[in-house]
């Protein structure tokens, strides 16, 4: 692989605070790169290309799970928290990965999965192997079945990949046994947080990793791990996302009701005793909750002064491209967060959405989870898709607090919708006999050289899942330095927002431009989104930058400009 480029930046640097204004970078180390070329990415790989990363502008690096795992989920069936599998390398491999990206000044966050582990985990090897009613099988969450004979799950919760939450085990004998519970794939036991065992388990776990340097945990699933009392049946509402949040569902104040499996308050003492532990560490080490929570009011309870320091706001990734509903998602989380001292975070993409270049242009309903593939109604015009997301990221990246990007949208990817069926590995896909396509789309490996095998993803053409011909001309080789290409748009906004410190801005909506015009001012920079169909003249002030190419002051549809 050719050397990738570098802007030197102090190896130690102290920025109190940082994750109030970070823009953070989620690496899928299985698409990122591959350095040994069987087809997957790999810890290496990505040790490799880090420059271009420091190049880009971003301030930290999320890396979804590397731990062992069978990668039944994409590692987020951990097998040993504290190892790093073979196919990704060594813990030898992380701890110059995480060198190098301290020398880069990148933080390095990695992902903790603490809501269930892989069936292959050594604990519930042992639950199983265990009597029914033993400490071992307290560790998960085993019940009796219902009916006479015990052949009904016990409740009739739905795991989010499709079908029945519940699968039952067979005794030493030959005779059916306990059920346990599985909020995703049958290899995805759900932990029993009650156990004070469990507990104690994964504050070794943090202090592992802490002990090795890292910066910070992302929190998958951080709206799970505690279950209502008695687990009571729900079935949740048509409309809801696979990751709940309650969307739809109302209690008796006429509030957006959590699920019994996610969102319960007993949740907030794990993240406690959690943030003191990193709070006994040096630096500044963080906590981001991946927390489906409704409304954004109760995700900031998250976020409180004494529990995590940041959560992703799918609020915002999940508004559609529209100037009145995004205004009021704004002007809400910016509240809502204030409200207990946390900083507001913004995303577009990551690994279980449909890239924000394909989204922002589908003409049907898309629930988050169900994916996008080749007879799925509403399909995207990828040039409208691509002009939206670019302007919708201008628009992000004006924002106060602190912005998350994934890997490859700076390229202006889109989701590879037309991806084979036989190629699919979502357990999403099997597990609705196809009727949902699954995450595959976003995670097809991300092209670097156009003319390169597997674009320049390694050196032999493997790669787990097919690259779409189409991505040629959007390999980063392709597009660096080319002036309006996405990636020099990216570049552009990271250099003008770090220089202006948007992110420890505040924002001012600026009036007079149109309904369907977002106008704002954030310190020294005025900021105009155009997301109607009729061009509007810009105020005065020198053009920083814009989404699309202008004729003189002209902002036309879809498009977003920055002014000094």
């Amino acid at each position: 692989m050719p050397p990738t480029p570098t802007t030197p930046t102090p190896a130690t640097t102290v920025t109190p605070e940082w994750w109030r204004s970070a823009v953070i970078y989620q690496v899928y180390p299985r698409s990122f790169a591959d350095a040994n070329g069987d087809g997957l990415g790999d810890l290496p790989g990505i040790t490799h290309r880090l420059g271009t990363l420091r190049h880009l502008g971003v301030d930290a690096v999320w890396l979804s799970p590397f731990q062992t795992s069978p990668q039944r989920d994409g590692g987020y069936d951990v097998a040993d928290y504290c190892d790093v599998d073979p196919i990704f390398g060594t813990l030898d491999d992380f701890a110059a990965l995480q060198q190098k990206a301290h020398e880069l000044g990148l933080r390095v966050i990695v992902d903790i999965v603490p809501n269930h582990t892989s069936s292959d985990h050594l604990w519930f090897q042992e639950a199983l192997a265990a009597a029914e009613g033993s400490e071992a099988r307290d560790h998960y969450l085993f019940r009796e079945g219902k009916g006479v004979d015990g052949s009904l799950p016990p409740n009739n919760w739905e795991s989010v990949f499709g079908g029945p939450a519940w699968t039952r085990v067979t005794r030493p004998d030959g005779t059916p046994g306990q059920w346990y519970l599985h909020l995703f794939d049958t290899s995805q036991p759900d932990l029993n947080w009650e156990s004070e065992w469990v507990r104690e388990q994964f504050r070794g776990i943090l202090r592992f990793w802490l002990d090795r340097g890292v910066d910070g945990f992302r929190v998958d699933v951080a709206h799970g791990m505690i279950k209502a009392p008695g687990l009571p049946d729900y079935t949740p509402p048509a409309e809801a996302g696979s990751m709940g949040g309650g969307a739809g569902a109302q209690d008796a104040e006429n509030e957006p009701a959590s699920p019994p499996y996610w969102g319960q308050d007993g949740v907030h003492e794990i993240y406690r005793d959690w943030r003191s532990i990193l709070n006994s560490y040096e630096g500044e080490r963080v906590l981001v909750a991946e927390a489906w929570v409704e409304p954004l009011s109760r995700l900031a309870e998250w976020v409180r002064p004494d529990e995590m320091h940041q959560a992703f706001n799918f609020a915002y990734l999940e508004t559609p491209w529209q100037a009145a509903p995004l205004r009021a998602v704004i002007d809400e989380s910016l509240a809502a967060f204030a409200s207990v001292g946390a900083p507001s975070t913004w995303v577009l993409s990551n690994h279980d959405v449909v890239r924000h270049a394909s989204r922002l242009a589908l003409t049907a309903e898309n629930l988050q989870g169900h994916g996008l593939g080749p007879n799925s109604p509403g399909k995207p015009d990828p040039v409208l898709g691509l002009r939206r997301a670019r302007a919708a990221t201008s628009l992000m990246l004006a924002l106060p607090g602190s912005s998350y990007l994934y890997q490859g949208e700076e390229l202006g990817l889109p989701e590879d919708i037309e991806l084979p069926d036989s190629a699919r590995q979502d357990p999403t896909w099997f597990r609705t006999h196809g009727e949902r396509y699954g995450r595959d789309g976003c995670r097809v490996p991300i092209p670097w050289e156009a003319s390169a095998p597997a674009f320049g993803f390694n050196d032999t053409g493997a790669s787990w899942l097919p690259q779409p011909d189409e991505w040629a001309p959007l390999s980063r080789d392709v597009e660096t330095g080319v002036p309006g290409s996405t990636l020099s748009l990216y570049r552009r906004l990271l250099a003008v927002r770090s220089e202006y410190a948007l992110g420890t801005g505040s924002l001012e909506w600026l009036e007079g431009f149109g309904t369907d015009v977002l106008a704002l001012r954030n310190g020294a920079v005025t900021v105009v989104a155009n997301l109607g169909a009729e061009p509007v003249e810009l105020p005065a002030g020198d053009i920083l930058l814009s989404s699309e190419n202008l004729d003189g002051r002209i902002l036309p549809s879809d498009t977003t400009a920055w002014l000094a």
